[in-house]
């Protein structure tokens, strides 16, 4: 006997709608969603109040719902192919202050009042281990615009 999973079940990223798997998703803000093949959208999790970027996550449609509806990040995890809310096992929360997506719809931006280290190697931010020199530009320095 099979079994048909509700729509509470965890799916996976880019798994056809249809009996027993809808997305609980509003689906006006699906259908302004550009996801990868893979039917992921990158999310990027920045500090609210400091503006500090903490780390990139994916989140598929089932993801992004339970983020906004829950106030806690949830992501999809691409090893381990389950869902994972941020927080659960480490201590380390994200606490959802605002969603928003990109103008092209393909990136989420997700403001947190983060608890603890982002990083699951413990630092802070996914950011600060690896600064790569690159050269400074602005408007008084040789390096030519892309309008010249």
């Amino acid at each position: 006997m099979t079994s048909t999973p509700s729509s509470s079940s965890p799916r996976s990223p880019g798994a056809p709608s249809g009996p027993g798997t809808p997305s609980a998703l509003d689906p006006q803000i699906a259908a302004r969603l550009r996801r990868s093949a893979d039917g992921l959208l990158p999310a990027i999790a920045q500090q609210y109040d400091t503006g500090e970027v903490l780390m990139l996550g994916w989140m598929d449609d089932e993801a992004l719902h339970r983020t906004i509806t829950t106030g806690r990040c949830t992501y999809w995890s691409r090893s381990r192919r389950e869902y994972w809310v941020k927080g659960d096992t480490s201590g380390h929360f994200q606490w959802v202050k605002s969603v928003a997506l990109d103008c092209d719809a393909d990136t989420v931006l997700v403001k947190v009042d983060q608890v603890g280290a982002a990083c699951h190697t413990g630092a802070r931010t996914c950011f600060d281990e690896d600064v790569l020199k690159a050269v400074e530009g602005g408007a008084d320095s040789d390096v030519p615009s892309l309008d010249q």
